[in-house]
This record gives C-alpha cells, sequence and structure tokens, in this order.
C-alpha cells in the first residue's frame, strides 16, 4: 500500500489539468517544488477513475491549445525576413525552418493526444482486377463432415 499523502488530490489534479490544457508537461509541472512527484500522479491516475478522465480532458484541451499555437506561427510573418547591415532585406531561412519544426512538432503531439480529432485519416479501399470487384474462391469440401471433428 502507498504512503499517505499530503497533497488534496483534486485541487492538485484541477491545478495540474489547467496547466495541461495551456499546454505545459506533465513532468514540467511536477517539477515545481509544491507539486507531488510525477510517480505519485500516475498513481493516483491508476487508481482514481474520475481523476483519469479529469487528465484526459486535459489532454485533449492540450491538442486543442497546440493547435491554435500552430495557427499563430502560420500566421506570424514577422521574422521571416531580416536587413543586413547594407540595409538589404533578405529571406530568414533559419527563422522559417525553426517555425516549421514548431508547427511539426505541435501537429505530431496534437495527433497523438486526440487521433480521432488530429490525427491521420487512413481508408483503405481494396478493389479486384482493373478495379472491378474482388472474386472469391472457396476452396475445399463445402460440407462439415463429422469426421472432421
Amino acid at each position: 500500500m502507498a504512503r499517505p499523502t499530503k497533497y488534496d488530490r483534486q485541487k492538485v489534479m484541477n491545478v495540474i489539468c489547467d496547466r495541461i490544457a495551456e499546454g505545459e508537461s506533465l513532468r514540467a509541472i511536477c517539477e515545481d517544488i509544491d507539486m507531488p512527484n510525477i510517480d505519485t500522479i500516475m498513481e493516483w491516475l491508476k487508481v482514481d477513475k474520475e481523476l483519469a478522465e479529469q487528465y484526459a480532458r486535459a489532454r485533449e484541451r492540450q491538442a486543442d491549445f497546440y493547435v491554435e499555437q500552430i495557427i499563430n506561427i502560420s500566421d506570424n510573418s514577422g521574422k521571416d525576413t531580416v536587413v543586413t547591415k547594407d540595409g538589404i532585406e533578405q529571406v530568414n531561412h533559419e527563422a522559417i525552418q525553426r517555425d516549421r519544426l514548431r508547427v511539426d512538432a505541435r501537429k505530431w503531439v496534437a495527433s497523438k493526444l486526440a487521433p480521432k480529432k488530429y490525427g491521420e485519416k487512413i481508408q483503405q479501399e481494396i478493389t479486384g482486377e482493373n478495379g472491378g470487384a474482388i472474386q472469391v474462391n472457396h476452396m475445399g469440401k463445402t460440407k462439415l463432415d463429422p469426421k472432421d471433428l
């Protein structure tokens, strides 16, 4: 049995879930001096279904937060160009690549946090020869022989 905790689980989870919904990681939150260890939080989530559901909802909100950040990063072109010492405006490839990396990272995380909402939609279609119907050939006995049982 685990040691008793000095924390009010619900109050702590309210704070944690609010911070997660604003994009913070659980690991970073648990590094705060007034927060329990990450292992404690994981144990709470294992034994308390309501806290686990609250945490899951916070992770879905975190995915929404990341998607909003993707839009903001994509719309912000403020660092896309730089002016050299000679007064010449040039494309800032480093800033553009950094923004692309930031967007890609957030897309990936959002797709993992909320796969039904932000994951890839995979549809598979199987067709027969020349795009036609699939031909099914049944080989073998058509009736069950009691000797086979």
